[in-house]
């Protein structure tokens, strides 16, 4: 069995029988994958902290053709959301949700590891968690072609610089005349003009970006609206960081 080592994020682990874990990961160079972490349910000892959701490390495993399953050897850890503290980790599960439903098996998505690995660095430095994931969110849906324009009303062509609607049914951002009334998200003008700086910048400049903490609440129900419409579902962890912070 040929030997690969690649970096890679951590998304997920979940148990194989009583003392093995099913390991996901997000490489590099190779996609998404699946592995086998002998022993990594009953002792932490092997791969340390390297199996927490978005941790990046450099991993070494083996891979059989016609298997589906890699058997992960070890893992040095070059980044973990362990050392941001707060409420990281909870976070960090969150991003790598995310990462997990968006990237395909055994196809490279380097802009989504490269942006996996950006937000990580960013929580690590002390970037604001609120900031970070709306961050994430809009590059995650741009990245995948599905973010609606900020820019102009398609109805009527009118500019949102003012602010918009995110409009339930055709999920586009619309000016203020053209939405219906009482119905969807109103995205106000402070919570475009971050979109618009964050498509601009590394997320550990974030915090150099004003903005409120109202504006980033109303984008992150707008945020919620366009993921639940694209994946029929909120995510897992989505749910427990709104129970944290109502």
């Amino acid at each position: 069995m040929p030997l690969h080592s690649s970096e890679a994020l951590v998304l997920r682990t979940y148990r194989l029988g009583e003392s093995d874990l099913i390991v996901v990961m997000l490489t590099r160079d190779r996609g998404k994958k699946r592995g086998v972490a002998k022993g990594g349910a009953r002792s932490r000892k092997r791969f340390g902290g390297a199996l927490e959701p978005l941790t990046h490390v450099r991993m070494a495993y083996q891979e059989r053709e016609q298997r589906e399953l890699v058997r992960l050897q070890d893992a040095d850890v070059l980044g973990s959301p362990l050392t941001a503290g707060g409420e990281a980790c909870t976070y960090a599960s969150y991003f790598a949700e995310l990462l997990d439903e968006w990237a395909p098996d055994n196809d490279p998505q380097e802009r989504l590891y490269r942006l996996g690995v950006a937000v990580l660095e960013a929580m690590r430095v002390g970037v604001g968690a609120e900031r970070l994931a709306r961050y994430f969110e809009y590059w995650l849906l741009r990245l995948q072609g599905v973010y609606p324009s900020t820019h102009a009303c398609p109805q009527c062509g009118a500019s949102l610089q003012g602010g918009a609607v995110l409009e339930p049914r055709s999920h586009w951002f619309l000016c203020r005349q053209c939405a219906s009334h009482g119905q969807g998200v109103s995205v106000p003008a402070a919570a475009l003009q971050f979109l618009a700086e964050a498509a601009h910048v590394a997320p550990a400049a974030l915090g150099g970006v004003n903005v409120s903490s109202e504006a980033l609440g109303q984008l992150a129900a707008a945020h919620r609206l366009l993921l639940v419409w694209h994946l029929d579902r909120e995510p897992r962890a989505a749910r427990v960081l709104r129970e944290i912070n109502p």
